[in-house]
C-alpha cells in the first residue's frame, strides 16, 4: 500500500474539488467562475501531490511546451471570462500533454477485471500504440 504524507493528501483532496468544479462548471453551462476556481484547485492540487519543481519540470519540457502553453493558455482564457474557448485550449492541451500516459492507463484499465468495455477499449488502444499508426487523410484524386 502507498503512503502518503498530509501534503499530498491534501493535494488529492485540491485536485479531487477541481475536477468537481470543473465538472460543474461545464454542466452549468460553462459557467465561467466554477472553471475558474476548479482550474486553479487543480493545478494547486497538482503543486501539492508531486511537488513545485516537479510540477514545473514536468510542464516546461522542451517536447510538452507546445501542450502547456495551450493548457495554461487555456485556464489564462477561462479566467478572463471565455469559458468555451478556454476550455477547448485546455482540453487540446491536456491531451497534448499526457499523451504518452493515456496508453499506460488503459493498459491499466484493462487489467483491472472482467469489464466488458474497458477490455476492448484497452486492447484496442494497445493495438495502436503498439503499430504507431498515423491517421493519414488521402484524396482520391492522388495516386
Amino acid at each position: 500500500m502507498v503512503s502518503l504524507t498530509d501534503f499530498q493528501r491534501i493535494g488529492m483532496g485540491l485536485v479531487g474539488f477541481g475536477l468537481f468544479f470543473i465538472l460543474f462548471g461545464m454542466l452549468l453551462y460553462f459557467d465561467s467562475v466554477l472553471l475558474a476556481f476548479g482550474n486553479i484547485l487543480f493545478l494547486s492540487g497538482l503543486v501539492f501531490i508531486i511537488g513545485f519543481r516537479r510540477t514545473f519540470t514536468f510542464f516546461f519540457q522542451r517536447p510538452k511546451l507546445k501542450g502547456t502553453s495551450f493548457f495554461l493558455g487555456g485556464v489564462l482564457i477561462v479566467l478572463m471570462r471565455w469559458p468555451l474557448l478556454g476550455m477547448l485550449l485546455e482540453a487540446y492541451g491536456f491531451i497534448t500533454l499526457f499523451r504518452s500516459f493515456f496508453p499506460v492507463a488503459f493498459g491499466f484499465l484493462g487489467t483491472l477485471g472482467n469489464i466488458p468495455l474497458l477490455s476492448k477499449v484497452s486492447r484496442r488502444w494497445a493495438w495502436f500504440s503498439r503499430m504507431d499508426v498515423k491517421l493519414v487523410v488521402c484524396s482520391p484524386w492522388v495516386i
